[in-house]
C-alpha cells in the first residue's frame, strides 16, 4: 500500500505584548499548528514572571500545545504592579526590547512569527504598538550574525505574520468594545493577505481565553466582554483570524505564497 506523505505545518514564534494576547488573536493558529505537529512558542513582552497572569498564561499555552512562558517581564504601560521596579515597556530601550525577541528567535528556529499589526489591534494599546515595532525589527536582525551576537546562532524566520481585523470582520466585534469606549483600528479589507478559518480549533481557543480569569473577570478586558456574548455570536468572533504577512524584506509580492 502506497502512503502519501502529510506535509507538517511550519513552526511558530508569537510575541505579543501581554498574557491573553497570544490567545485572542492567534490562539486558533497556534493550536491548528501544535495539532498538525509543528513546534510552537509565545513570547511574551510584559507582566513578571512571578505574577498571577503568569500562572494563567501558562495554562493557556499548556491548552494550546505552545509550551511554557517565554516573558519579558517589562512593565505593563498602565499597569505598573505587572512588574514591580521595572520600566514599562514603552520606557525601555527598544534596542533592548529587539535584542530579547531576537534570543528567543534563535532558540525557538521559527519558520513564521506571529504579532500584532502597526495599529496595536483595534484599541491602539501602546504595548501592542510597540511590540509590533520590536518584533518587525528582531525578525529582520535574527538572521545577520554581526547583530546581538551574544544572542544565540543567526536564524531567519521566513515571513512575519502581523495579526489584525479587516472592517468587514466588525459587525459583531466592533460595537462591543465601543460600547465600552475603546476604539476599533481596523484595516481595509485589501491590506489583509491571509485569513484563516479556526473554527474546528474555536473550543480550544476559547479554553484558552477563560484560562485568563483575572481578565475575564473584569468588564472592559475583551475576555470578559466575550464571556458575556451568546455562544454564536462569540464563536463568529472567534473562529476567523486575519494577517497583514510581510518577509524580512518587506510586504509579499503579489502572487508570493503565505504560509497559513
Amino acid at each position: 500500500m502506497r502512503r502519501t506523505a502529510v506535509s507538517q505545518p511550519p513552526s511558530l514564534l508569537a510575541v505579543v505584548a501581554h498574557p491573553d494576547d497570544e490567545s485572542l488573536l492567534v490562539g486558533g493558529t497556534l493550536a491548528r499548528h501544535a495539532a498538525g505537529g509543528a513546534r510552537t512558542a509565545v513570547v511574551t513582552a510584559t507582566w513578571a514572571p512571578d505574577s498571577h497572569r503568569a500562572g494563567e498564561l501558562a495554562e493557556a499555552l499548556r491548552i494550546l500545545g505552545a509550551g511554557e512562558p517565554r516573558m519579558l517581564g517589562h512593565a505593563d504601560h498602565r499597569i505598573p504592579q505587572s512588574a514591580p521596579g521595572r520600566p514599562r515597556l514603552c520606557d525601555v530601550p527598544l534596542d533592548e526590547v529587539v535584542e530579547g525577541i531576537v534570543r528567543h528567535i534563535r532558540e525557538v528556529r521559527p519558520a513564521i512569527v506571529l504579532t500584532h499589526d502597526p495599529y496595536g489591534q483595534l484599541t491602539g494599546h501602546p504595548d501592542h504598538r510597540q511590540t509590533n515595532r520590536a518584533t518587525l525589527l528582531a525578525v529582520a536582525a535574527a538572521g545577520l550574525e554581526h547583530l546581538y551576537p551574544e544572542a544565540g546562532d543567526p536564524w531567519q524566520p521566513h515571513a512575519l505574520h502581523m495579526a489584525t481585523h479587516p472592517h468587514s470582520a466588525l459587525a459583531d466585534l466592533g460595537p462591543l468594545l465601543e460600547s465600552v469606549g475603546k476604539k476599533t483600528l481596523s484595516v481595509p479589507d485589501g491590506l489583509v493577505d491571509l485569513t484563516c478559518d479556526v473554527s474546528p480549533w474555536a473550543a480550544q481557543k476559547w479554553a484558552a481565553i477563560s484560562a485568563h480569569r483575572s481578565e475575564v473577570e473584569r468588564a472592559r478586558p475583551l475576555p470578559g466582554i466575550l464571556t458575556r456574548l451568546p455562544e454564536d455570536v462569540r464563536h463568529r468572533i472567534i473562529a476567523t483570524e486575519h494577517f497583514m504577512t510581510s518577509t524580512p524584506h518587506g510586504r509579499l509580492r503579489p502572487g508570493q505564497p503565505a504560509a497559513p
